[in-house]
């Protein structure tokens, strides 16, 4: 009932026709903004899930790591004994270390990867081999993947190398200062592809075979940086973590993709909810378009007011009616706004048409992707403003008719 009179209120001509106008400003205020709230957080969902998906595929599922030491032992039984924990794919261990990677007068500092051949059954970083391919040779013959802005910097060209790049990494059992090349040890290997998947891993890391990597850091047989393990697809990480650390003890630090990237995780929900705040902050001054056409509805509607107190309506209802046409108002530019982003978004997913400047990144427009909880989110805050939007006029409804005595 209370919808049904502002919803006559709404369609009604008004004494003054200021009243319709600032009535469907607020409408429209509302539907920009709204619009704005759901295009502004589905961007941000694009560029969350693009930016996940690259972590996912350069990071494992699972990682194994010493929890006090830089390196951990593990034996071949111990190794053997992973496959049989469930949930476990597979596993691929890892020697990581700092390197200097010259070639002539080129030279730059990047993050070492020996990998065995199980990597890249545990990473999916084939697929953004740019050049070349993913080779890494053997102990005695070394090839090396770059990361394309290492590639970049040392001037190297791997799909034309016809000279090896000069490598040096730590000599452990050195005994001279850090700054003379005696407490490095170099070797030679031939770069082989390059790889693009972000700037922060392009410019910082390069791949070579496990075992050269470990005889150039002087680590044992069965000595290793880390472990990365792939898990089955129908597996609960958490679940696979916890059976990892029953079966190889509290020495270790077993930490699961999010555990890994714990910060960009939390800077990624820390800047979605400031944009949602600061855009709910517009729609609130938006709302304040509202306040004014209430206020202008109850001066209009005064003797109309009065007839309904005579048929014995009180002042909740008053208050109920007007409440309802300051929440009529807010939905119908909540629906208006909510219709008008769903149709940019899935236009923007279909055809593209509003491009990335700048070419960098891995794609080259705008990434959109809509989610439930952003809708709902939404609609709940409309609700709320509106409400409180609407209280104070619907108040000033409600004792409108003894202002009318007097």
């Amino acid at each position: 009932m209370n919808f049904l009179f502002a919803w006559r209120y709404f369609k009604s001509k008004k004494t003054t026709n200021a009243i319709n106008i600032i009535a469907w400003v607020s409408v429209i205020a509302i539907a920009v903004v709204t619009a704005a709230i759901i295009i502004v957080l589905s961007v941000f969902n694009g560029f969350e899930g693009l930016v996940k998906g690259l972590y996912s595929d350069f990071y494992a599922d699972i990682k194994i790591s010493s929890a006090q030491a830089k390196t951990v032992h593990l034996s071949n039984e111990k190794l053997a004994q992973l496959k049989q924990v469930k949930g476990v794919a597979n596993y691929s261990c890892i020697a990581e270390e700092k390197a200097v990677v010259l070639n002539d007068n080129y030279q730059s500092i990047v993050v070492l990867k020996g990998v065995d051949d199980n990597y890249t059954t545990v990473s999916n970083i084939n697929k953004y081999i740019r050049r070349g391919k993913f080779a890494t040779g053997n102990a005695d013959h070394p090839q090396i993947i770059l990361g394309a802005g290492v590639e970049n910097a040392v001037n190297a060209d791997v799909e034309h190398a016809v000279s090896p790049l000069l490598l040096y990494l730590p000599n452990k059992k050195s005994t001279v200062a850090v700054t003379s090349l005696e407490s490095f040890n170099s070797a030679t290997a031939m770069p082989t592809g390059s790889f693009l998947v972000q700037q922060e891993f392009d410019n910082k890391y390069a791949f070579s075979n496990l075992d050269f990597v470990k005889y150039m850091l002087d680590m044992s047989v069965d000595e290793f940086t880390a472990v990365e393990v792939k898990i089955n697809s129908s597996a609960k990480p958490n679940d696979v973590k916890e059976a990892l650390i029953k079966q190889l003890g509290n020495n270790f630090k077993v930490e699961t993709r999010y555990e890994q990237n714990r910060s960009l995780y939390k800077i990624m929900q820390v800047e979605k909810w400031f944009i949602y705040a600061l855009l709910s902050l517009i729609m609130l001054v938006a709302a304040f378009n509202i306040v004014g056409a209430l206020t202008m509805l109850v001066l209009d509607k005064k003797k109309d007011i009065h007839i309904l107190k005579a048929m014995g309506a009180n002042n909740n209802v008053i208050q109920k009616i007007f409440l309802s046409e300051g929440v009529l108002l807010a939905g119908i530019g909540g629906l208006i706004g909510i219709t008008l982003a769903t149709i940019i978004c899935v236009i923007q997913q279909k055809f593209h048409l509003i491009k990335l400047q700048g070419g960098t990144f891995i794609i080259d427009y705008y990434p959109v992707q809509m989610q439930p909880i952003d809708f709902l989110l939404t609609i709940i805050t409309i609700a709320i403003i509106a409400i409180m939007a609407s209280w104070i006029p619907s108040r000033k409804a409600a004792t409108a008719i003894e202002t009318l005595k007097s």
